[in-house]
């Protein structure tokens, strides 16, 4: 249960600054992976580290009964942030788990019990985000996980419009799959799912842990379609390496939740921590740098790499490379030969979402190296 062993031992990391990662041997290396878009500011942003020395000085942890006043703050901050009406918060320390009570409150407000996801899709590893993730490597241990789940076609609005019933109770959909290897939804089909599920009175669940907090152009993907949930969950990135997660609700969903809690629910140092990234991206408008450094990204791969591979596609900083070769193997080659750090979105594709705070000197790296390894 280690890391990435790309030699006889993992490369051990020691330190990082902006968007570069040092080795314990004091090799350099373009952090394009962004542990999974978890430093979206870059490693050690000054307001994030103000921030959480700050409150760190002052009150370490208290749990979610007592009110306190940062993270009272930061529920006002994503409330102001979550699109349309999506304006009460539940907090918590990851994805899976912003998920997990996603699900619970999607079964709990409508009281039905199906859930639908999506074929290739990904929402975590606890027992409930489990059930609705596709892949069957990640599953077959832990069988029987939680029933009366189905799956349909991704970016299917037909299957999706046949399956939901009265007796679904609610659609969990990633607006572009990680996992998957980094698959764009159509602003059609999210559109047609928010109908879809708005008819049915099922809950209408966007997994923005990847794509939310500015990564694909706007502060959350959902925004590019014009579509409302009724909740959307967000996490990694969120306290920019710190864990939380958020599942953010509509009225009708946080007024019949049932009865749902956590130890370190929204925990004064981690939420300071989010409070000054979310507050970061918005005041410095890193959705717009993304979306134009994305765009900058993609056309200068498809210029150097275009016939060399099957795809290039993403949004914004959400980028995958469809290799012809397996993308493990040249993830290899990219760290130990050009010290580049990357992702796998299963086996054909190379991720990469860096750091949205990138710069262009650091893409023509980026292009330069992944050229060498695919030619």
């Amino acid at each position: 249960m280690s890391g990435f062993v790309f030699s006889e031992k993992p490369i051990e990391i020691v330190e990082g600054d902006g968007p570069h990662l040092y080795g314990a041997d004091g090799t350099e290396f373009l952090d394009f992976g962004a542990s999974y878009a978890c430093v979206p500011l870059g490693h050690g942003h000054e307001s994030v580290t103000e921030a959480v020395r700050d409150q760190l000085s002052r009150l370490t942890y208290v749990q979610a009964s007592y009110p306190v006043e940062i993270r009272t703050e930061l529920y006002e901050t994503l409330a102001d942030a979550a699109p349309g009406d999506v304006g009460k918060v539940w907090l918590c320390n990851s994805g899976t788990e912003a998920n997990e009570a996603a699900l619970k409150f999607a079964r709990a407000a409508t009281g039905d019990s199906k859930l639908i996801a999506t074929m290739q899709g990904f929402h975590g590893r606890t027992m409930g985000s489990l059930a609705t993730t596709w892949k069957n490597q990640y599953k077959d241990p832990y069988e029987p996980l939680a029933g009366d789940v189905e799956f349909v076609p991704y970016d299917d609005a037909d299957a999706l419009r046949e399956t939901v019933d009265d007796e679904t109770a609610g659609v969990i959909v990633e607006p572009i799959q990680g996992e998957g290897g980094i698959n764009p939804a159509s602003a059609a089909y999210l559109q047609a799912a928010r109908e879809i599920t708005e008819d049915a009175g099922a809950a209408l669940i966007l997994d923005e842990v990847q794509t939310g907090l500015g990564r694909t152009g706007d502060l959350w993907a959902a925004e590019r379609a014009g579509v409302v949930p009724d909740m959307l969950t967000s996490a990694k990135g969120l306290a920019n390496g710190l864990p939380m997660g958020a599942t953010l609700c509509r009225d009708w969903i946080a007024e019949n939740h049932g009865s749902h809690a956590s130890t370190f629910s929204g925990g004064p140092v981690v939420s300071a921590a989010a409070n000054a990234t979310v507050q970061t991206i918005q005041d410095e408008d890193v959705p717009a740098h993304a979306a134009e450094i994305g765009d900058y990204l993609r056309s200068e791969l498809e210029a150097a790499v275009g016939e060399d591979v099957r795809d290039v596609r993403g949004e914004g900083l959400l980028v995958g490379v469809e290799v012809k070769r397996g993308a493990n193997r040249l993830l290899k080659e990219l760290a130990l030969n050009h010290g580049v750090l990357a992702l796998p979105a299963g086996r054909s594709v190379l991720r990469l979402l860096p750091p949205l705070t990138v710069e262009r000197e650091h893409v023509d790296a980026v292009v330069e190296a992944v050229a060498g390894v695919v030619k």
